[in-house]
């Protein structure tokens, strides 16, 4: 039989069946059950049958027959899922050509939930999707306002460099605040007061340089280095960085000779343009070591670096939190930002940031977010590792763990101070009649069951409902 000639649901229960067999994943492409449907060839057993006991157990989610009036999340990396436009008996099979690793990844752009409405902007790029600039040991890549749109208040660089492999140095127009995500790096700087800073940091750690210091980095581990580069202007681009190199290749020898007090024959060598990334004679010496010497240098009374990692957490009933900006990292003045690790089952609970849009960088796990925009409009985006997410100020949001491994995640904002409104806290620093005649008018028995969950106005970043209390829930119903 064609599947033309199937009935509706049972051609759909047969798309995500054959979908969530292991052996379509590795059909080779013209022999795939994608191909054969689409060209209403007939199915062989193999791929009629599925051995995920999440099949067996309930009609399998993207068909015709699945109902979900929750809009419950569906973990389509970790199932092997292929997500199908089908939502509680609406939608159709994808006919056309189909990008199913792009489609797994972003399961609720493919099949939305049922509450998401109106014409919001993108908010989600991965830096898998930038392109990347490879030097002399090393390589760069951005996401700004070019390629993400909504990100109009920060910009960032993703960075690697290797053993000893030098970013040059410059300077910025915007501050630059950093994340270490794998290795070890030296930083240098010269302050506002002309004073040198050295120091090494590690995974976890942070870096802050404000507008114009100038400043350079080098990769100390024997694999080399990686991090996260936040720049406090959307439209910053590492094309339009100061190089020291760039600019000595513009100036005049004669001037330059000058300036130093030498001799211009000495300069004849000097690089005829900007070196950007390249590889060091060798691994610099200790920072004591390596400290200049001379008759007029100075150590500087600043700390550019800060471990994010070893602040003590708030531990929630969910996950961990910790919050780095100007409070605790004094020069910190443009950059907040907050390091959150979201457990399984948990969620980044209903807020929003009214100081700052939210720019997110996902460094492990799978979630997805829900935005509020207002006047009726809410998209619902899907994140991995790599990603990066948008949330304008003042939308309202969440982030929920939809698979089985801790989200770790970076919130980062254009601020000198991290703040969120809560919305568990705010009903519960509300009157009791204000609330339940608002959402429980006409049901005061969930009314006081809502009251008393909220009551106590304890903000919980990271909440989790407890196993204990779904079981009181399931009973009370």
């Amino acid at each position: 039989m064609q599947l033309s000639q199937l009935p509706l649901s049972t051609a759909g229960l047969v798309l995500v069946a054959l979908s969530l067999t292991t052996p379509s994943l590795a059909a080779p492409h013209r022999d795939s059950p994608f191909e054969r449907l689409r060209n209403g060839l007939e199915l062989p057993e193999k791929y009629l049958t599925s051995n995920k006991a999440s099949v067996k157990a309930a009609v399998p989610p993207y068909t015709p027959d699945h109902r979900d009036p929750l809009d419950k999340a569906i973990d389509a990396v970790g199932d092997g899922l292929d997500p199908i436009p089908y939502r509680n008996g609406l939608g159709a099979f994808v006919l056309g050509p189909w990008n199913k690793e792009r489609s797994r990844t972003n399961p609720d752009l493919v099949r939305p939930p049922s509450t998401d409405h109106g014409n919001m902007p993108n908010m989600r790029w991965s830096f898998a999707d930038s392109h990347i600039r490879i030097e002399e040991g090393g390589w760069t890549r951005q996401t700004t306002v070019r390629e993400l749109g909504t990100s109009v208040e920060l910009a960032a660089v993703n960075m690697r460099l290797d053993e000893g492999t030098i970013r040059e140095l410059h300077w910025h127009k915007e501050a630059e605040w950093a994340y270490v995500l794998e290795g070890s790096v030296r930083v240098t700087a010269l302050d506002y007061d002309g004073g040198n800073f050295i120091g090494d940091t590690n995974k976890g750690d942070l870096w802050y340089f404000p507008s114009g210091v100038p400043h350079s980095l080098q990769g100390l581990s024997p694999n080399g280095s990686e991090f996260l580069l936040i720049f406090d202007d959307g439209r910053f681009s590492e094309e339009s960085t100061f190089l020291l190199t760039d600019w000595l290749a513009h100036t005049p020898k004669s001037v330059i000779a000058e300036n130093f007090h030498l001799d211009p024959q000495l300069l004849k060598h000097l690089p005829k343009g900007e070196k950007y990334i390249f590889q060091g004679s060798g691994l610099p010496g200790s920072i004591d070591d390596e400290r200049p010497k001379g008759k007029g240098a100075k150590k500087s009374k600043y700390q550019f670096t800060h471990k994010m990692l070893d602040q003590k957490p708030l531990i929630t009933s969910g996950g961990a939190v910790r919050v780095t900006d100007s409070k605790n990292f004094a020069i910190s003045k443009t950059i907040a930002a907050a390091h959150a690790i979201i457990e399984p089952g948990a969620l980044r609970e209903m807020h929003w940031h009214p100081n700052a849009d939210e720019w997110s960088f996902f460094l492990r796990g799978r979630a997805r977010v829900t935005i509020f925009a207002a006047e009726g409009t809410a998209r619902t985006f899907d994140y991995v590792p790599g990603d990066v997410g948008i949330v304008p100020r003042n939308m309202g949001h969440f982030v929920e763990n939809i698979g089985d491994e801790p989200v770790e995640m970076l919130e980062i904002f254009r601020a000198d101070e991290f703040r969120d409104f809560s919305l568990f806290q705010w009903l519960g620093e509300t009157p009791k009649k204000l609330v339940v005649d608002h959402l429980f008018a006409n049901d005061p028995v969930a009314g006081e069951k809502f009251w008393a969950k909220v009551k106590e106005a304890q903000k919980d970043p990271i909440t989790k409902f407890a196993a204990d209390e779904e079981e009181a829930e399931e009973a009370d119903l």
